[in-house]
């Protein structure tokens, strides 16, 4: 055979009791999960930035990195929400390179899934217990979830994911706000479909049961920018995309429509300084048009301790990514504070 087994892993529910949440963090995620809610549905007017590195491969440098973060949050929380980016699930395009904390939670080490598992719910768990702030990760396993699914209070699908009906169906599952990203094609029907599935109920196989869902009406958009067939990267922040993601939303029965703008990747072209500007942008787009002020309600940010990128080797600098190249945490505090004197 071509595939082998190479551990049987613990069902969700023992790995949960064997690491539970204590009363104080399930109080922490229901009171951030209600406010996030508000935010969604309207009755909140806070813009939501979520902010962190583009992949979360090290306990102690992103726990210190959220842990910045709360404290940023304490003097912003007025008007911001912020929501950490704990992304423990890294996408290949080839299938080669590091794929996250899940995968390899020692990235020197052979993938393993099992310490995976375990890695990905202890660092979410110490992450909220340090600073108070519930995060968000990507969905780029639908079964996978089950793991952290008592933790989250955001998810989002990506790009090569959302037109995977397993995740759209999964999505419906849920009870938190889940952001579906535009193909890499920039298609906006597509990414549209993709919300109005996970807005809807469905019955499917899911983890070796048959389920029923009840339609997740916090479903919405992310656009993260497209790539052309030439290799041309595509933004899709500018003022006359939100306006044509605004008409086309109206010719939707959607519930809540919202949209969160990601400052990186195609919108960007992975030149990482460039989300300064581009959530500068964003922020006066709304500021113009009350009916982009309804639908915008939040931006993505990639960042970390230290800017760029780096090579998995031995001469790793602690706190910056071996993925995708993020802001320092010198610019991400003067961005976060910006945005906080602009919204205001």
């Amino acid at each position: 055979m071509a595939m082998k087994i190479n551990a049987e892993l613990p069902l969700p529910a023992d790995l949960k009791s064997e690491y539970p949440l204590s009363e104080e963090i399930q109080k922490i995620k229901a009171e951030r999960d209600k406010e996030i809610r508000d935010i969604f549905t309207g009755k909140s007017d806070k813009f939501v930035v979520i902010a962190g590195p583009c992949s979360a491969d090290n306990e102690d440098s992103v726990c210190e990195y959220v842990g910045r973060l709360a404290r940023i949050s304490e003097k912003v929380s007025d008007c911001l929400m912020i929501i950490p980016r704990i992304y423990t699930n890294k996408p290949r395009t080839t299938g080669e390179g590091y794929k996250g904390m899940l995968h390899q939670p020692d990235p020197d080490q052979a993938p393993d899934l099992l310490a995976g598992i375990i890695a990905i719910r202890k660092m979410h768990l110490r992450a909220i217990r340090e600073s108070g702030l519930t995060g968000a990760d990507e969905m780029l396993y639908p079964e996978n979830r089950s793991y952290l699914d008592d933790i989250l209070s955001y998810e989002a699908i990506g790009a090569r994911s959302v037109e995977n009906q397993q995740h759209r169906l999964t999505a419906s599952s849920m009870d938190i706000p889940v952001g579906m990203k535009n193909p890499t094609s920039g298609d906006f029907s597509v990414m549209l479909n993709s919300v109005v599935a996970a807005q809807s109920s469905h019955s499917f196989i899911y983890r070796g049961m048959d389920v029923m869902t009840d339609g997740n009406d916090l479903a919405h958009v992310i656009l993260r920018g497209g790539v052309d067939k030439y290799g041309t990267c595509i933004p899709n922040y500018h003022y006359e995309d939100l306006i044509r993601l605004f008409n086309m939303y109206q010719e939707r029965d959607l519930k809540n429509p919202a949209a969160i703008i990601d400052a990186n990747h195609s919108n960007s072209d992975k030149q990482f300084k460039e989300q300064i500007r581009i959530v500068s942008e964003v922020l006066h787009s709304r500021k113009y048009n009350p009916e982009l002020k309804s639908l915008i309600k939040g931006v993505m940010i990639e960042s970390y301790l230290e800017e760029g990128c780096q090579k998995i080797d031995e001469n790793r600098v602690y706190g910056k990514s071996i993925t995708d190249p993020c802001l320092g945490w010198e610019d991400t505090e003067k961005l976060i504070y910006k945005i906080a004197d602009e919204y205001t």
